[in-house]
């Protein structure tokens, strides 16, 4: 019996209302704007994926995301779903790098529709090296007192790492970050600027929190995605891990980093420049000694759910960030999602991603 073909491809908004703004040094959100893909193939099967544009990491947009996906749809129109490599290949030269999202979405649904008719777990096309994760959870730019609530809500989750957004005021960002310790004294510590920050105003935080004893466990972003001696300087002289987010958004960033070491840790995101570009983007820190970290931009389970898959089968992620679904007032996605202790659960045998909307 010949694979099945792509039959049809759908196009469709994700609008999704926040419990309350996620709040980082580059804006604030209020609601999910997302996309909905769903590949469908000739036997019946429905991959699912999910595009997060953030105009604030990349210019990118909802609208340009919908507008790029349906020029592109009609080449995929059926072909067989067996070479999934080839339609991953054929996504990323039929959609632009700058169109990271549509990348994913696109991506994202094939390859679960390949999984779905291989009747297999997607991390296990990835490489299946581990089966499960555990996510940090995230405190935005709040008031220390909200912080500090927020914080006590995610210990009490048996959540052990918490991140914080910093990168707009330097006070408010101390007395935020100490809030949180105090809540959650035996919790790490991720630090996330977000650009926000040059690299002084970084180490003049670190300072400020080595003071009351604090040493965080990794600082995200603290430099200009293009001061890459800015981060060398965070890393030398605030001797704290460094993970480059918005610096590293393709394999050939990726491949600088591994040569310069400019930072110690690449953050891997799905919505950068697509599936095959994060995959790449993993094997290439992994196979060079840099440390890994998993994360997202504002999205579903669906999104996440794959974002978890990709990592848990390249394995090795230290570091995983993949929360933002706690941050939805409801969510149409029935399946895989975050659990006590911010665990992932990947041992299922469940195909696919495992998410499914309703």
């Amino acid at each position: 019996m010949a694979p099945p073909h792509i039959r049809h491809i759908r196009i469709r908004r994700l609008d999704l209302a926040l419990r309350e703004p996620f709040s980082i040094s580059t804006g604030a959100r209020a609601e999910l704007r997302n996309v909905l893909v769903v590949a469908e193939l000739s036997n019946g099967i429905r991959g699912f994926g999910e595009g997060a544009p953030m105009a604030e990491f990349n210019s990118d947009s909802q609208k340009l995301t919908l507008s790029a996906l349906e020029r592109a749809t009609a080449a995929f129109i059926g072909r067989e779903v067996s070479d999934w490599r080839g339609l991953l290949e054929l996504v990323d030269r039929t959609l632009e790098s700058r169109r990271g999202a549509a990348r994913a979405a696109l991506g994202m649904a094939l390859l679960d529709a390949w999984a779905r008719w291989r009747d297999i777990p997607l991390r296990l096309l990835f490489g299946g090296a581990e089966s499960t994760l555990r996510s940090d959870v995230t405190v935005t730019l709040v008031p220390a007192p909200q912080a500090r609530l927020a914080a006590r809500r995610i210990r009490r989750m048996g959540v052990d790492t918490i991140k914080i957004k910093v990168g707009k005021d330097l006070d408010e960002d101390q007395d935020r970050v100490l809030a949180v310790a105090e809540a959650a004294p035996k919790a790490a510590l991720i630090l996330d600027a977000n650009q926000g920050y040059g690299p002084r105003d970084c180490l003049k935080l670190l300072r400020r929190l080595s003071r009351h004893g604090i040493t965080p466990a990794l600082f995200e972003q603290p430099a200009d995605k293009d001061d890459w001696q800015g981060l060398r300087d965070v890393h030398r002289f605030g001797k704290v891990l460094v993970a480059a987010d918005e610096s590293v958004s393709s394999p050939e960033q990726a491949l600088r980093m591994a040569k310069e070491r400019a930072a110690q840790v690449i953050n891997v995101k799905l919505m950068k420049a697509g599936l095959l570009a994060a995959w790449d983007i993993a094997l290439i820190a992994k196979g060079s000694g840099l440390g890994l970290m998993i994360g997202g931009m504002v999205e579903s389970q669906l999104a996440m759910g794959c974002a978890a898959h990709l990592a848990a089968g390249v394995g090795g992620f230290k570091f995983v960030d993949l929360d933002t679904p706690l941050w939805l007032k409801a969510s149409p996605m029935r399946g895989l999602r975050m659990g006590r202790g911010g665990l992932y659960d990947l041992a299922s045998k469940r195909p696919g991603i495992g998410v499914r909307p309703d």
